[in-house]
Formats: structure tokens, C-alpha cells, sequence
């Protein structure tokens, strides 16, 4: 058995060496890295974060990247004070999530809390909607619609108007914090906290009417939950849009790790085209360009990113496809006169095929996208059937549990239930309570007219109205009974127009 032998590197303070390489006497030489355990760098638990001054971008996919920033925030900050009417007594805000009301308006939609599985549906509508944009153009979402690159995009802007593009503010951070520094600083971090507390403000207003909540929050008169949330999404958006940046999409944001599941080798992501930048290198000009490739290796790409990445390393967790690397690269092949499309949106398969010299193979339909394109497709169909053909009358039913049932003094026997009747109208209605189920059972409500088939009972527009009936079974009846039979309780119209019923079960007991 050979024996080991350390030699080379230089000592550390306790003695033992940096750096070393590790001889192996009966195998020969092997050279292994051994970790510098004196360097102070090596026993920091985390890596600092190196600042990242992406540079401004000009092009096709940075004027898209404007045109959505303005319209999502305009959407964002606007869609509050839109008014939509409703009718008297209802709010009149176009989307609001109407906690105390029990509500949640959408323009002319109205959701009940009955109704929560619309909200269950719009939820899987936008999971699988995400899903089919990423197994088609990748991280599509991340890099022109997120909520994160929205106000990331925003704070940078604002950073860039005060302190400069980049170069001038990388040599800005290497002064010392005085001077025009720091009012530099202190104007650009109260503008981020400007637009933070707008943002957090305006979030509030859509669980709460917008003008009245504006009125009264610098007055002291605003619900103190609006304070407290507005407090709480202020230094969010201030925390994650203005200091964490690229840090929340690389170690918070779970999607870069799910999209490796869910793309594929025919997926449009943006691509360096190795087979036509490589080798790279500085190029002259007249020089020619036999024997290399597109890519003079000037770096602008990177200068760009917002994540501060170099797309020629390939596909990397970080990249959020924003194809601002695709502006920079475009310009620059513009200038040395070669074709542009160096960095483009590209699949992988075609990659390969350029590279062999075939012509390219779309594939928008395969396994994948057609299942997500079905999925969205039937969900979408199914809360559209619900919302054009749902009943504005709706019925629950709560049996008394104590007691169960009265046995009366003739025999027969009494069950009560609570009626909570919801018209869902935006007009008052007379309706009709019946019962299904047994025959000859007379209905008794206190304070409201009945027959002792039918109650009559009036309800409000927009409101659930509960009332409290008995049903009586006689005698002759209670015999040809079970100990728990089966019963509806309808609820209609007087014309019979629209109806809804409950089934739960009227109960005698054992004999």
C-alpha cells in the first residue's frame, strides 16, 4: 500500500497548507483541490450577492417589455376606480372582493361564497394556462408578465433616470456614501418607496370600495386593516422589487425549478447559436471572418441581463427569457454587418438541425401541448356553461339536531328546519315553499301566510333570507314511514320560472 504525500501550496496561519497537490506513490501524481479552510471567504455560510447594473437595452423585445409595463400597471392601478352599477343597495365598484358582503364582483359577475369553486377554476385556469405558455415559449411569463419583473423592471427605470445607466452607476457604487452619492440615494430609495406604498395602497382597494377608503386614509378614517395591509405591501414591493431583485426569481420563486419539467427540445426559449458565434473572439474591422464565428465576444449581452447571465453558457435556472440579450446582440451584428439572430428565440431541436444543416421542424402540436391546450379548453368551457345557465335562487337546509324530532300528543310527529333562501337577483321576489317527498305533511313557518302546503316568503334583492319552518307528519302517515325518509324542500318562483331545492330527510324515530 503507497503512501500519501502532501507537497506544494503555501502554509496558513495554523500551519497546514492553502493549496495543495496530493502524490499518490504507488499510482503517480493526482492533483486535488483542497479547500482553503484559512481563507475567510470559505467560512461564510452564503455568498454575498454581487450587484447587478444591467444596462438599457434598445430594440423589439425591450419595447414590448415597455408596452406591457405600462398597460399591466395601468390594469393594476386603474381597475379600482371603474364603476359599475349594480343596482341600489349593491356596491358599485367594477372588481371587488367584498369580504364583509361575502361577495367577490367581477363587472356583471357576482360570486357567492356557495360559489367558490369558480374561484377553484380560475385557479386551475391559470396553472394550466401557464403551463401551456411555458411548454411553448418557456419562461415567457417570468420575463414580460410576472409581478416581480413588472416592478423589478419599474424600480431599475427609476435607478437608471437618477443615477445613470450603467456605467455610471458601477462608478457611483465605488464612491464614498457623501455628497451627490447620497442625495442620489436618498432620492431614488423615496421614490421606490413612493411607488411601494402606491401599490400596497392600491391592493387594499380592491377588498374595499376605492374612493371611500382614499378619502379616509389620511384622515385616520380607513379601516385599519387597510393600514396594516398597505404597511405590510409597501415594504414587499420595496424589499423584493428595489433590493432582492434577481435573488427572488434564483432562490424564492419555485417556477425556474418546475419548468425544467415542463419544457422540451421543441420549446422556443432564447438561444445563443453556438453553431454560428463560435469560436468568438475580438473582430477588426476589414479583417475576415473565414475560420470564426459571429460572436466578437463584447459581451453587451451580458450588460443587459437583469439577472446578470451570460446566455452563451447555455440554458441556465436564472434566465427568466426576457430576450433583452436579444436587442444588445441584434444591435451589435447590425453594426459589424452580419445577419442578425445570433440570440434569438429558438428550440433546441432546430438548433441542432441548423447545425447539421437542415431546415427547421416546428412542432406547436405534441403530447404536451395538446393536453394543456384540452385542459384549458374544458375548464374554460365549463365556468362559462356554469355562469350562463346558474340559477339567482339558491337553497340550504339546516335540520334542528336538538331534538331531532317531536312526537305530539295525536301521534303525529314534528321535525324543524332552518330556510336560508338566497336570491341572487338584483329585485326584490315572492316565492313559494314546498315540500316533496311525503304526502299529506303540512308546513307552518311563524310570521309568514301558509296554506299548509306552501309558505309564501318574500326576499330581498341580493340577500339570503332565513326563516324557520316545521313539518308535521299525521299519524295515519308516521306509520308508513322509515325512521329517517327522504324529503325535498323546494323554493320557487310564484309563476314557476326558476326553482331550487334541498334534499335532507325527515325523521320518527325508531317504533
Amino acid at each position: 500500500m503507497g503512501k500519501t504525500t502532501i507537497i506544494g501550496g503555501s502554509p496558513g496561519k495554523s500551519g497546514g497548507p492553502r493549496a495543495s497537490t496530493i502524490i499518490h506513490a504507488a499510482s503517480g501524481v493526482q492533483k486535488i483541490d483542497v479547500t482553503a479552510v484559512n481563507k475567510p471567504e470559505h467560512r461564510e455560510l452564503y455568498q454575498k450577492r454581487v450587484p447587478i447594473y444591467p444596462k438599457l437595452a434598445h430594440g423589439l423585445y425591450r419595447k414590448i417589455k415597455w408596452a406591457l409595463l405600462f398597460i399591466l400597471l395601468g390594469i393594476y392601478y386603474l381597475v379600482p376606480f371603474i364603476r359599475w352599477d349594480r343596482g341600489p343597495g349593491a356596491p358599485d365598484q367594477a372588481v371587488l372582493a367584498d369580504f364583509a358582503g361575502r361577495r367577490f364582483y367581477f363587472f356583471s359577475i357576482e360570486i357567492w361564497p356557495q360559489e367558490v369553486y369558480y374561484i377553484t377554476g380560475l385557479l386551475m385556469l391559470a396553472a394550466f394556462g401557464l403551463f401551456l405558455a411555458t411548454a411553448l415559449f418557456g419562461r415567457v411569463w417570468c420575463g414580460y408578465a410576472c409581478p416581480q419583473t413588472i416592478w423589478t423592471d419599474l424600480f431599475i427605470a427609476v435607478e437608471r433616470m437618477v443615477e445613470g445607466d450603467r456605467n455610471a452607476r458601477i462608478k457611483l457604487a465605488r464612491q464614498p456614501l457623501r455628497g451627490k452619492k447620497l442625495v442620489k440615494k436618498i432620492i431614488k430609495h423615496t421614490a421606490w418607496l413612493l411607488i411601494s406604498l402606491l401599490t400596497g395602497g392600491i391592493f387594499v382597494l380592491y377588498f374595499h370600495d376605492a374612493p371611500t377608503v382614499v378619502r379616509g386614509f389620511f384622515t385616520g378614517q380607513a379601516p385599519m386593516s387597510a393600514y396594516l395591509f398597505t404597511a405590510i405591501l409597501t415594504f414587499t414591493t420595496y424589499s423584493l422589487a428595489g433590493l432582492m431583485r434577481e435573488q427572488v426569481c434564483t432562490y424564492m420563486c419555485p417556477w425556474p425549478r418546475i419548468q425544467g419539467a415542463l419544457t422540451d427540445k421543441d420549446s422556443f426559449e432564447v438561444t445563443y447559436r453556438e453553431y454560428r458565434g463560435e469560436p468568438r473572439g475580438p473582430h477588426k474591422k476589414n479583417d475576415s471572418w473565414d475560420g470564426r464565428g459571429d460572436c466578437i465576444d463584447c459581451k453587451l449581452c451580458v450588460a443587459v441581463c437583469p439577472m446578470g447571465i451570460d446566455i452563451r453558457d447555455g440554458d441556465q435556472l436564472e434566465c427568466i427569457n426576457c430576450a433583452l440579450c436579444i436587442d444588445a446582440c441584434d444591435s451589435v451584428m447590425e453594426k459589424i454587418g452580419r445577419p442578425k439572430g445570433l440570440i434569438a428565440y429558438d428550440t433546441g431541436r432546430n438548433t441542432k438541425r441548423a447545425e447539421e444543416g437542415k431546415k427547421p421542424v416546428y412542432r406547436i402540436f405534441r403530447a404536451r401541448t395538446v393536453l394543456y391546450g384540452a385542459l384549458v379548453f374544458g375548464i374554460s368551457a365549463l365556468m362559462l356553461y356554469g355562469l350562463f345557465t346558474r340559477s339567482t335562487l339558491d337553497l340550504n337546509t339546516l335540520r334542528d339536531r336538538s331534538p331531532t324530532f317531536v312526537r305530539l300528543s295525536d301521534g303525529s310527529v314534528r321535525n324543524g328546519y332552518t330556510l336560508k333562501i338566497i336570491n341572487k337577483a338584483t329585485v326584490a321576489r315572492d316565492l313559494d315553499v314546498s315540500l316533496d317527498g311525503i304526502e299529506g305533511a303540512r308546513l307552518k313557518a311563524i310570521g309568514l301566510k301558509s296554506d299548509g302546503k306552501t309558505i309564501t316568503v318574500s326576499a330581498k334583492p341580493d340577500k339570503v333570507r332565513a326563516i324557520k319552518i316545521y313539518i308535521t307528519v299525521p299519524a295515519e302517515v308516521v306509520k308508513t314511514l322509515t325512521p329517517s325518509t327522504p324529503i325535498s324542500i323546494v323554493v320557487q318562483d310564484h309563476d314557476g320560472s326558476e326553482r331550487a331545492l334541498n334534499k335532507t330527510v325527515f325523521l320518527i324515530g325508531k317504533s
